[in-house]
């Protein structure tokens, strides 16, 4: 009798071990579970790179202006051509290479004459010039409109230059007439001065 009540116990005690067994490994636990940290991303800086350059001033041609300007130049005088050119500063690199920025564009017209003294005349092509000049679109101008420069070729010694600035004929020029442009333009120069020779003089002196 006191056999079979031993084994009863031991199996009773033996099944309570085996659910609180199972209790155990199913119970939730209460702390949470250990997360790896993330790396930490790195902070990128960007070092902006930055080439100097050294401002030289300027001319260039500009190819489509010229044509445009001759044709019509040519149209007044077959004898006659022009070209235009822009005035800024070139951005010079170490490398070589260059940037230009136009402040101004300019204008350079040419025309033979056998008659340096007609002003009438000379001042006449002045006038129908600067008024086409003057008609070009905005658009087509890079910079400020700067001068129109005129040379009237008699030889290769012969000429006269006069230089006409657009802002000064539009600003109170416009409506004269071409010679009185060409006296209010045209600067002589001066014959160049020559220097009397120097004759030396001589003070004798008498020998005691």
């Amino acid at each position: 009798m006191n056999k079979k009540r031993n084994w009863a116990i031991a199996l009773v005690l033996s099944a309570t071990a085996g659910i609180f067994a199972l209790q155990t490994v199913s119970a939730p636990t209460s702390q949470s579970p250990q997360v790896e940290p993330l790396a930490q991303t790195p902070t990128i800086t960007f070092t902006p790179t930055y080439e100097a350059c050294g401002y030289m001033w300027a001319y260039h041609d500009d190819a489509e202006l010229t044509a445009k300007l001759n044709e019509a130049i040519a149209g007044m005088d077959p004898a006659a051509s022009a070209n235009a050119r822009l005035f800024g500063e070139d951005c010079v690199y170490a490398d070589g290479h260059s940037t230009f920025g136009a402040m101004e564009t300019d204008f350079y017209v040419r025309l033979p004459t056998n008659d340096l003294t007609d002003e009438e005349k000379l001042g006449a092509w002045i006038k129908q010039v600067m008024d086409f000049v003057t008609s070009l679109p905005d658009e087509e101008i890079q910079g400020n409109k700067g001068f129109v420069e005129f040379s009237f070729i008699k030889s290769d010694t012969e000429r006269i230059v006069i230089r006409v600035t657009i802002n000064e004929y539009l600003n109170g020029s416009a409506n004269s007439s071409g010679i009185e442009l060409f006296q209010k333009f045209y600067t002589p120069t001066p014959p160049p001065i020559t220097p009397h020779p120097i004759t030396p003089t001589f003070t004798p002196t008498l020998a005691p």
